[in-house]
């Protein structure tokens, strides 16, 4: 049975390095018959959580008009997801971060899932990198 496999760039340069691994994550999962989405956050409109508790405390739909309740529902919906970054300062960047801030009235939804985390970096340190795949992981 084919896969749902999305797959979130937050590179700010569209053919920045990890967007162009993003491509290549792509290709693989078409190659193994698999169904693949990609969002450019980029291309978004996605307004950072201002903290309202609207979602979290009383279990009603984030009252801002922007396209991160649309990512959300493609988050649930995926079998698999992948997400991909530059690190800037030994962590993702700020369009992943206002994303995943995004999720929090939701995020007890998207369980069940395969997880897949692309950073690129000008680092050869990789216990260094291990900062970025811990601030996916928490």
């Amino acid at each position: 049975m084919a896969k749902k496999v999305l797959i979130i760039s937050s590179s700010p340069r569209k053919g920045g390095n990890s967007d162009m691994l993003c491509d290549e994550f792509m290709k693989g999962v078409l190659e193994t018959g698999n169904e693949v989405e990609k969002i450019f956050l980029k291309e978004k409109a996605i307004h950072p959580c201002t903290g309202c508790s609207v979602c979290s405390m009383y279990g009603k739909p984030c009252p801002q008009k922007d396209d991160a309740a649309g990512i959300v529902e493609k988050m649930i919906a995926a079998d698999v997801i992948v997400m991909a970054t530059p690190v800037y300062f030994y962590t993702m960047c700020g369009q992943m971060k206002i994303m995943i801030d995004r999720c929090c009235a939701r995020y007890t939804e998207i369980t069940n899932k395969e997880f897949y985390f692309i950073i690129a970096a000008a680092e050869n340190d990789k216990g260094m990198m291990e900062r970025t795949i811990d601030g996916f992981r928490g």
